[in-house]
């Protein structure tokens, strides 16, 4: 079984290399004020050992960018995200893959606040299609958390990258395993997934990813490629940040361990992870592949 390693966390370690990241931009204020950084950070995950880097456009559709003032330059900043991630890659790892990060339109803990179905299937399009033509290698919808908008991102998806399109769901972190945000069980969106590249979870905590992996390998069919990328910690209801031991870099690499032995084949890191987490994790899968003597 082949296994790919995805990036960590872009946000968090610009924030931790001394980058602004304030709302509502968050990083894509980094594409205008620190765009070195960026690619140092792209070459940092692939020297870390990542196969696929994921273009730094999570906040890069236009919804956002107005509120930020910078109405008008989604095309542009989409262009130039994937142009600082290609630079990295052909710098570094000309192999690896660059995805395009297609995130939800609003709050993503704030299912409520995604809006109706067609404005989130016109939306998405636009930014699926600002990075089909900056040369993305797959566009990548994620940390989705209402199956309203997942829906329309996938129907956008199959119009503008019918064969280049993965999806990812941010899971509810208490209950039954495998349900959104707004309530939606995985087993509900399944029959809509078939053609992704992968069906994942992401920010969720590291501990509780194993559990998602099985409700997403129980709900589609047998042989699909299944993603997780976690966090290291959880936001609790007041919107404070609590690390889990998954902090640690090693301790993040044996959850991933887990995660594979559940059933996923691109695993990778989320809010809070950085360069150190994905070489813990590229040397523990070297680890478990090497043959044994």
């Amino acid at each position: 079984m082949t296994v790919f390693v995805l990036d960590g966390a872009t946000g968090t370690e610009l924030n931790r290399r001394g980058v602004d990241v304030g709302l509502p931009l968050w990083s894509a204020g980094a594409l205008i004020h620190a765009p070195s950084a960026v690619v140092d950070v792209h070459r940092a995950y692939l020297e870390a050992g990542a196969d696929a880097i994921t273009a730094n456009t999570f906040r890069t559709h236009e919804r956002s960018l107005l509120k930020g003032g910078l109405s008008g330059r989604a095309e542009e900043l989409t262009a130039t995200a994937v142009a600082l991630a290609c630079q990295a890659r052909s710098e570094t790892a000309p192999e690896a893959l660059v995805l395009g990060s297609v995130a939800p339109l609003e709050d993503c803990y704030r299912p409520d606040r995604s809006p109706d179905a067609e404005i989130c299937r016109e939306e998405h399009k636009q930014i699926m299609s600002h990075l089909m033509a900056a040369g993305v290698d797959f566009v990548l919808i994620e940390t989705m958390s209402a199956a309203t908008e997942a829906m329309a991102a996938v129907s956008a998806a199959r119009e503008i990258a019918p064969e280049a399109w993965a999806i990812s769901f941010c899971f509810r972190s208490s209950g039954p395993p495998g349900v959104l945000l707004d309530g939606t069980p995985i087993e509900k969106l399944a029959p809509y997934l078939g053609g992704a590249r992968f069906v994942g979870v992401n920010c969720v905590a590291a501990p509780q990813l194993s559990e998602h992996i099985a409700a997403i390998r129980a709900a589609m069919p047998a042989g699909t490629p299944v993603a997780a990328y976690g966090n290291v910690g959880y936001a609790t209801e007041d919107g404070a940040w609590v690390s889990t031991d998954a902090v640690n870099p090693d301790r993040f690499a044996q959850y991933a361990m887990n995660w594979i032995e559940s059933g996923a084949t691109w695993v990778g890191g989320c809010c809070g992870t950085s360069p150190h987490t994905i070489r813990a994790m590229a040397e523990h899968l070297a680890q478990r592949n090497s043959p044994i003597d």
